[in-house]
């Protein structure tokens, strides 16, 4: 199977828990378990297939069922699963407790396995040979820094354009070495503080900030307020419209990211590149899965309609 876009990263199980009323902190609270795979390279691969990339993923698990089901879940999705695989370790999970309205309360990630896929994993010839065929190569901060590190200066060395997920405030330090080699880093604004250790005092700071931490290019959400996006030469920013009703955030900002992707893969500019994720984004804030399986390119056409226009920051 040819493909254009190798993902290598985190796929994993994601448990969440729903809350039916109001969060009652310190107390047993009413609510419902849901389970299904995700993790942020696997959403945002989901989200890419099912808009018509062929997308080949690496990711590491164990050899129990939770690592079946990841495989399963990838082959649904069309993604060209190559796994590498633990038998004596368990497959990471991320548990999450879900408030009525969608957003999160807090969560446990469980992810000790992500950190032995060391960066000489990138030296296998099947990861080589992978590398050598891919047109883009994303990853996200599932990784460990040093293999983050590793990652970039083989898709440098190859003119291979690279694009990371920030995952989490924490996470997002694993990227610092690399950040020269990075095309493009989605972060919301909790990760852009921690990795700038400043606070943009307008979301139109975020692309200065971030530049003078040596990035190339990035993205920054802030939830439904206003987004950036830049690049070495441009910067542009969007106001997305209001979700009617939020079902669940969980894989938003994945999805958000496989939007932009598509554009730019597709030689849009930054102001087309922040519309298709912002409209990719919604469709799935309004799902209950983390990546919504009747995503297609139709589907997301109708709904940029409901998408205001970017526009290029000054």
């Amino acid at each position: 199977m040819s493909f254009d876009i190798l993902a290598i990263g985190g796929a994993h199980i994601d448990r969440r828990g729903r809350l039916f009323g109001e969060t009652k902190p310190g107390a047993s609270n009413p609510g419902q378990w849901f389970e299904e795979v995700g993790g942020g390279v696997f959403n945002a691969a989901c989200n890419l297939s099912r808009l018509g990339h062929r997308v080949r993923l690496i990711a590491p698990r164990g050899g129990d069922p939770a690592g079946q089901a990841v495989t399963e879940a990838a082959q649904r999705a069309g993604l060209d699963d190559c796994p590498v695989v633990f038998l004596d370790r368990a497959t990471p999970s991320y548990t999450a407790i879900i408030e009525r309205d969608g957003n999160l309360v807090i969560a446990l990630a469980d992810m000790a396995l992500y950190d032995i896929f060391s960066a000489r994993r990138l030296r296998a010839r099947s990861t080589r040979d992978s590398l050598d065929a891919a047109g883009h190569v994303l990853c996200d901060a599932n990784l460990p820094g040093a293999t983050i590190t590793a990652l970039a200066d083989e898709t440098s060395a190859r003119g291979i354009d690279l694009s990371a997920i920030a995952i989490s405030p924490a996470k997002v330090l694993r990227f610092r070495e690399a950040l020269p080699r990075i095309d493009h880093l989605f972060l919301n604004v909790a990760e852009a503080e921690s990795l700038t250790g400043k606070t943009a005092v307008r979301p139109e700071d975020w692309p200065t900030l971030l530049r003078l931490a040596g990035l190339r290019g990035g993205s920054v959400t802030s939830g439904g307020r206003v987004a950036i996006a830049f690049d070495e030469t441009s910067a542009a920013a969007i106001e997305p419209s209001p979700v009617a009703e939020i079902a669940d955030v969980t894989g938003a900002g994945d999805a958000f990211a496989a939007g932009f992707l598509k554009a730019r893969l597709a030689g849009g500019d930054l102001c087309e590149a922040l519309r298709q994720a912002a409209a990719t984004a919604s469709i799935t804030l309004a799902s209950r899965h983390a990546t919504e399986e009747n995503l297609t390119p139709q589907r997301l056409e109708t709904q940029l309609a409901l998408v205001p226009r970017a526009r290029f920051l000054p």
